[in-house]
């Protein structure tokens, strides 16, 4: 009888060593597989900056005044379409005032921000202006308008120029500025537009590099 009792019990073991090697069936393999895909998921949620996605190149600027005090900011975006501008200056006369970035990363108000340089151009045979022909200039922007209170506000967009390493990035050893003027640009007049003198400036400083990460360490040019 015992022989028998240990035989049953062996025989119970087998039986149930051979069901947990079954195969799982479809509907086990996707609660399986799901639950795998949630916590990986969660994984890349919590996971550091260091394997994080990478995210598009950024710069901004701090603009001044001619007294060098703060007047404003502008932001940079890299994306799939060019850099998104985004403006806010204040300080300003209501109406029409010329935006351009030039070609130096250097804004000294002693100099009346002469050290910033002439408009972006990647080509010296491009003149200033919109209804030039021939132009516009890769550093030439839209007039934007302030109101009664002096203050501006702007988004652009430019394909013009680029926040990465090549040809058209503004991100030279000299480094680029962004100049607010004035009066407005007549997309005409050489090699300004007549847009009267420079009020505010602001050096670039890249953020963000190309394929990069936030919290990068960031790039000034004087």
């Amino acid at each position: 009888m015992i022989h028998r009792f240990q035989s049953l019990t062996r025989g119970r073991r087998t039986q149930s060593r051979c069901n947990a090697r079954k195969k799982q069936s479809p509907q086990e393999k996707i609660i399986v597989l799901g639950s795998f895909v949630a916590v990986l998921a969660l994984a890349l949620a919590l996971s550091p900056p260091s394997v994080a996605a990478a995210v598009k190149a950024h710069a901004v600027a701090r603009l001044i005044g001619l007294d060098g005090k703060p007047m404003g900011q502008a932001s940079f975006q890299q994306t799939a379409h060019g850099v998104l501008i985004e403006i806010d200056v204040h300080g300003l006369q209501p109406g029409a005032h010329a935006i351009m970035i030039h070609t130096t990363g250097s804004c000294d108000p002693k100099k009346l921000f002469t050290s910033a340089g002439p408009d972006l151009n990647f080509d010296p045979t491009k003149p200033h202006g919109y209804l030039v022909k021939g132009g516009p200039r890769a550093g030439d922007l839209p007039n934007q308008f302030a109101g009664a209170d002096g203050s501006l506000h702007a988004t652009l967009l430019s394909n013009a120029f680029s926040l990465g390493n090549g040809k058209k990035t503004i991100f030279r050893p000299v480094g680029a500025s962004i100049i607010v003027n004035a009066r407005g640009d007549d997309y005409w007049s050489q090699p300004d537009g007549n847009a009267g003198p420079r009020l505010a400036c602001g050096t670039i400083m890249r953020t963000v590099a190309p394929g990069g990460r936030r919290g990068a360490a960031r790039r000034k040019h004087e």
